[in-house]
């Protein structure tokens, strides 16, 4: 099961016992304690048979199998059948997260398991997988969607201002943009800053300026 088909989709491990392995996906994959499954979780968290991955046509089908801790996709609960999108990210029994991606043929790993397209700096992100490092250091546990899609656009526009108004179309989209508060922008830009700066303290990497809005200051390693 790992080694990698850049024709299939896969599955990565995030934070967790299997954190950075990474799984082809073909026909159906169980996942849970059992040793029978495809994908195993050595955690008595995680039920026997707790959730299925079903590979049919063009669908990728995700579902919990009546596990007693439950399968969460992109952070909420789910109860029933529910189709997987190039980028989705569910837990399993709040112990093991995977990322789904419709194809690796664009992702090539090092050795490491990090992955080798991603941009020169000591601050580093993948959007395919959502996941971030500083340095060596991976963000575990990884960002929340808002903290991340926030990340992201700043760091794609690495050194240039970023107007608030952009940050918050970006992280809460166009119909809920107007009811956002100074207050709800400010809290996200400070525990995004105090999940980053926990790994390097020496740098502050998300500027505010006044008036303006905000940039990130990306050192070079």
């Amino acid at each position: 099961m790992e080694s990698k088909d850049i024709s299939k989709p896969v599955l990565i491990g995030q934070s967790g016992i299997l954190n950075g392995q990474c799984w082809t996906l073909e026909g159906t994959i169980l996942i849970g304690r059992d040793p029978e499954c495809n994908v195993v979780i050595s955690d008595r968290q995680v039920s026997r048979f707790h959730a299925r991955v079903t590979i049919s046509q063009d669908e990728v089908v995700l579902e919990d199998l009546g596990s007693k801790n439950g399968t969460s996709l992109n952070g909420a609960m789910i109860n029933e059948p529910v189709f997987l999108e190039d980028g989705d990210m569910f837990q399993v029994a709040m112990i093991q997260q995977f990322v789904f991606l419709s194809s690796d043929s664009t992702l090539p790993m090092d050795q490491r398991g990090s992955f080798s397209t991603l941009k020169k700096g000591k601050l580093r992100l993948d959007p395919r997988s959502r996941r971030v490092w500083v340095g060596e250091a991976e963000l575990i546990p990884p960002l929340s969607v808002p903290q991340f899609n926030l990340l992201n656009l700043l760091y794609n526009q690495s050194g240039e201002v970023v107007s608030r108004q952009d940050l918050i179309m970006t992280v809460w989209g166009e119909e809920e943009a107007l009811s956002v508060s100074d207050q709800a922008m400010d809290a996200l830009i400070r525990r995004l800053r105090y999940r980053i700066i926990e790994k390097d303290p020496k740098h502050a990497y998300i500027i505010t300026i006044r008036g303006h809005g905000v940039r990130l200051d990306n050192p070079q390693e």
